[in-house]
């Protein structure tokens, strides 16, 4: 899924509760070997999780603003830091602070298609 990404590294994550939306992001984790334990940031409202690329230390946001009302607590808490960072962000629920998202964000659609099958859509 990265490569399909190209450049991109703010990833809007679109899909109902139960998607899949941080198990997503938890398996880009793995593939990226994240050391640390990954979980829903949905109380934290972001998670700041640490790799290594190219013998670089890079850094990787997980937002979710399921609990945010607006861009103006987005803001407060930092996300418009994080999604201007040039790490890789993945925000869960973006619809809560739309216009805080640069032009080039990836938006990755998740639906549920029965009990254990999702589908991915990348746009």
């Amino acid at each position: 899924m990265l490569d399909e990404l190209k450049d991109r590294k703010v990833i809007a994550l679109h899909g109902t509760m139960g998607a899949g939306k941080t198990t997503l992001v938890s398996t880009i984790c793995n593939l990226l070997q994240v050391e640390d334990v990954v979980s829903s940031p949905t109380f934290s409202v972001i998670n700041e999780y640490r790799y290594s690329e190219d013998g670089a230390q890079k850094r990787l946001y997980h937002i979710d603003l399921y609990r945010l009302k607006d861009e103006e607590e987005a803001i407060r808490t930092g996300v418009e830091d994080c999604l201007y960072s040039g790490d890789y962000c993945f925000v869960e629920w973006p619809e809560r602070a739309e216009g805080l998202f640069p032009d080039d964000t990836a938006t990755v659609y998740l639906r549920v298609e029965g009990e254990t099958d999702r589908s991915l859509e990348i746009a």
